[in-house]
Parts: structure tokens; sequence; C-alpha cells
């Protein structure tokens, strides 16, 4: 039944190790290339082979909306989330263009909004419930609404397996969600609101001091259920997209499929993801440091070292998006350069 408890695939030391020596062999001098060199070594070892590719990636957005918008802690009106469903669906968001750029596959999953049934052509609607609950009245979700948006992502991940991704971005969608995910962190790192708590959309100054006066007081309403367990305060404070990446991040590394992370909701996912099952980690890549006041501390919890910092803060997988190219560019120089031996270079100092 709990399968985001279940062994995760280990990577392959030895196509690391061969790759390792490939990057040896390149006529460059040895770590020149720093960074572009570690993400091709270590995608080798997740792939399981000595020349690694991102020729398949594939992109999902999970969108849900939030009861704590009752609140007032949003530049953005609620409807903003449905509205954006389409937009990534027709092709107008960045994600969408930024898909579009690296040929992926693009999944759109709306987990729980706010509305009336509807039909768009390309949004997968799953809606477990019409947003969360007001987690500063009571929990967002209950168990089973956890568990359900979990099994978006398990199923999510599992589809892209069977449609031969080579890599995977989880974004998300939600007005509302940086709330939501600053609490959940405050709960992780057992830290306060004002540590953790920033503009999300853009909020004025008095509307920010509102939004961590809100999240402190619903640490203290929900600390009694949360203790210590990360699934728990997913369920107090946490929004189904959260809870659909979360598990996601953990039914990828089960299945070996290696992961971008996004920025910061998508971290706070995946440190949920690790805190449940710690060997996930190992297949997770970081794709950015956003400008959200608090990314930087989730980033170091993780021991990770993002490839871009170019002070994003739009969420929906697109720094992890950008990141993409980076990578995409270090398989192929890993991949396509030639060697000492088939330069005839000399590969040795004189």
């Amino acid at each position: 039944m709990n399968w985001w408890l279940d062994a995760c695939q280990v990577p392959n030391t030895e196509m690391q190790q061969q790759a390792e020596q490939r990057q040896l062999q390149l006529t460059k001098p040895t770590g020149s290339l720093s960074v572009l060199e570690n993400v091709a070594v270590q995608l080798a070892g997740l792939q399981g082979r000595v020349k690694p590719n991102v020729d398949a990636p594939w992109i999902t957005i999970f969108a849900g909306d939030h009861g704590v918008m009752a609140e007032n802690i949003s530049a953005y009106p609620q409807a903003v989330t449905r509205q954006m469903l389409q937009n990534f669906a027709t092709g107008g968001a960045c994600i969408s263009v930024i898909a579009k750029e690296y040929h992926a596959t693009l999944q759109v999953i709306d987990c729980g909004s706010v509305g009336e049934a509807y039909e768009y052509v390309g949004v997968e609607r799953h809606c477990i419930a019409q947003g969360t609950a007001n987690f500063a009245q009571q929990v967002a979700m209950t168990e089973e609404q956890c568990i359900q948006a979990m099994n978006l992502g398990h199923d999510s991940a599992e589809k892209a397996i069977a449609n031969g991704a080579s890599i995977y971005i989880a974004g998300e969608m939600g007005i509302g969600n940086t709330c939501s995910a600053s609490a959940v962190a405050c709960f992780l790192l057992n830290e306060p609101a004002e540590k953790l708590t920033g503009v999300g959309t853009g909020i004025r100054a008095e509307q920010l001091a509102h939004k961590k006066n809100i999240i402190q007081q619903a640490i203290q309403l929900h600390q009694d259920y949360v203790t210590n367990d990360a699934f728990k305060a997913l369920c107090a404070v946490g929004g189904l997209e959260i809870a659909a990446m979360t598990g996601a991040y953990i039914r990828c590394a089960q299945l070996g499929l290696p992961m971008i992370v996004d920025g910061f909701i998508s971290t706070v996912s995946a440190l949920l993801a690790v805190k449940i099952n710690p060997q996930v980690r190992q297949w997770m890549l970081f794709g950015h440091q956003s400008a959200e006041y608090g990314h930087q501390r989730l980033l170091q919890e993780l021991d990770a070292d993002p490839l871009l910092k170019l002070n994003l803060r739009l969420g929906e997988g697109s720094g992890a998006g950008a990141a993409l190219g980076v990578i995409k560019l270090a398989c192929s120089l890993h991949n396509n350069m030639a060697t000492f031996a088939e330069a005839a270079v000399i590969g040795e100092k004189v």
C-alpha cells in the first residue's frame, strides 16, 4: 500500500566511472569545464550509459488551488489558476514555450482547482477536491486526499517512463502555493515563517507581514498533529500539486528516471520526497536558485548545487526548463568532443 517507501533504483557506478575516464581523454585541460563535466558524469551514472542524453525530456505541470487564499495572501485572484491551465495547454505559457524549444512532452494535470467541471483540450482533470481547505483553520488535506494527489505524481512518472522519457521535470501552478510551500518548509526545517516566507507573486510589504503571521499561526495550530512527520506536514499545510510533485519525485527515483528540480515550491516537494524516502536524493539535479526567499535554505538542506542563478520566481518548471539547455549542452560536449587520440593532440604536459 505504501508504495512511496519502496526502494529506489541504484545509480550505475561503473558507467559513471567510465564517463569520468572519458572526460579525462577529451581535448581540454582536466576539469576545465567544471560543472558541465560533473553534470554529464552524474547523468551517465543515472542513465547507465557512458554517453548520456536528454533528448526525450518530459515536463509535467501539476495545478491546484489553496483554501488559505481566504486569508488574502496573494497578489492574484484564485481564478488565475484555472486560466493558466488553459494557457499551458494552448502553448502561451513560459513552460509551454520551453517545452517546444527542447521538444519536450508537456503534460498538464489539474489536481484540484476551484470551479465547475470543464474540458480543456490538453488538460488532464483529476480534481481530488476544489482546492485544499484553509490551513489557517484546519488541515489542508485529509491523509486520503494527500495520498490520492501523490498517486497522480506516481502515475505521471510511470507514463513518462512508458513513453521513453530521458529526464523528468515537475512544475506547478496554484495561486497561493508559495504560502503553502513556506508553511511546509517551516515544519520540515523547524524554522519560523520569518526565515522562509517571501513575496511569491509580488505582494506588498504589509501583505508579506500578514502572510508570515498566517503561516506562523498555522504552525502553532497543527504542531501537535504534525510532530516531526513529513507526510503529516504535507497534509496539514501542503497543496494538492505539492503532494503530486512529491509523489512524482519518489516514483521517478524508484523507476530510475533522473529529474531536474525547479524552484522554491518544487524544492519543498523535493525535500518532502527525500524526508519520506531518502534514496530519492541521488536522482535529483537542481536547475536553479530562485529569487524566492527561503529557497537557498532549502537547497542547503538538500546539499544541492543548482546549475543556474537567474533570479527567477515564476515557478511552473521554468527554471528547470532553462537548466535543461545547460544539461543538453553538457551531454553534447561529453559525447561529441574528440579525445586526444582522435584529434592527434598530445594529452600530457611535456
